[in-house]
């Protein structure tokens, strides 16, 4: 998934870093050429920034090639999600230590924390399903966190990011409940979906009704199934029509309906590691399709047959689409 500086920066930028980055890493790079890339490092700060996230992207892989170390450190944390957070947060820094800070500490370390620390997490490209204690059965999105509170009043989801999808089981002494920052929602017998994003939340019902108040508490509004509702703190957005591919994700699908091409490669991006992006000039190209979650290189294949683009690998872990011709 792309760290959010790459926002900032021209496209043309971030290609010149990963050609310079792939070139130097040549043992048979030569003087001249590194005197030419510091030439373009200094030509101007935009490069720079170019050059540091192109850094962060192929160091955050680092860890995935240490399969040793990850491994064991990942089946210790996941052991210990049950149990109390104080010995959870010893095993994350562990988990740090044998990571090493430098290569974390510029990327996205607090989300990173977070997942370690939750009850429920999952990473890049991973889909989890799993039963509660209560019957409910709960799917989690790629780069979810979730802490689940259960007690003799209610039963209560706490979403710190990323995604899922619930169809809640019935016990009428304990309402059912998900909260994130931006507010509060309660299930009325009902499947339904939840995304946390960055500025607010999004509501998909599709069977039952739930009802929504904002975390300011100034509005509430019951969302019916066939229905959509995006809220964030301070307020309600307008109902919409349901979006199946909120649903979809759950079986391995990446739903597109005039879906921007750009917006379709950050879904996907969810579920490949490294950077994926596109050239602004077919960011907007309008999708149709059903593409596989799972096997993102098909995905783009289905993307490059249907579209006047071309896929461009850098690096395994840089890849981009084109314009084709």
């Amino acid at each position: 998934m792309n760290p959010a500086p790459v926002n900032r920066l021209s496209h043309a930028s971030l290609q010149q870093a990963a050609n310079w980055y792939v070139q130097l890493q040549d043992a048979a790079v030569s003087d001249e050429q590194r005197r030419h890339w510091q030439a373009w490092i200094d030509q101007a700060a935009e490069h720079r920034q170019a050059w540091g996230y192109v850094q962060r992207v192929s160091q955050r892989l680092l860890p995935l090639q240490e399969a040793g170390a990850q491994q064991a450190a990942s089946q210790a944390l996941r052991a210990e999600r049950r149990k109390p957070l104080a010995r959870r947060q010893v095993l994350g820094g562990l988990l740090l230590m044998g990571l090493g800070w430098g290569t974390w500490r510029n990327t996205a370390l607090p989300q990173a924390l977070e997942r370690w620390r939750a009850d429920y997490a999952t990473g890049t490209g991973e889909i989890r399903d799993t039963r509660l204690s209560d019957g409910t059965h709960l799917w989690l999105n790629a780069l979810t966190a979730l802490d689940v509170r259960y007690s003799a009043l209610q039963r209560l989801l706490w979403l710190h990011q990323g995604e899922i999808l619930i169809d809640t089981a019935q016990d009428p002494q304990r309402p059912f409940r998900v909260a994130t920052e931006h507010g509060r929602l309660q299930a009325l017998g009902t499947r339904f979906s939840v995304r946390r994003e960055a500025q607010r939340s999004l509501l998909n019902v599709y069977a039952g009704a739930v009802q929504v108040q904002s975390a300011n508490g100034a509005q509430v509004q019951v969302v019916q199934a066939g229905q959509q509702l995006a809220f964030d703190a301070a307020g309600l957005g307008p109902l919409l029509g349901a979006s199946a591919a909120r649903e979809a994700w759950s079986r391995g699908l990446l739903l597109a309906d005039n879906l921007p091409l750009a917006q379709l490669l950050e879904e996907l991006g969810r579920y490949r590691p490294g950077h994926l992006g596109c050239d602004p000039a077919i960011g907007q190209l309008p999708v149709m399709g059903s593409f596989p979650l799972h096997d993102s290189d098909q995905a783009l294949a289905l993307l490059e047959a249907a579209l006047p683009v071309r896929v461009e690998r850098l690096a395994s872990w840089w890849v981009t689409l084109e314009p084709r011709g």
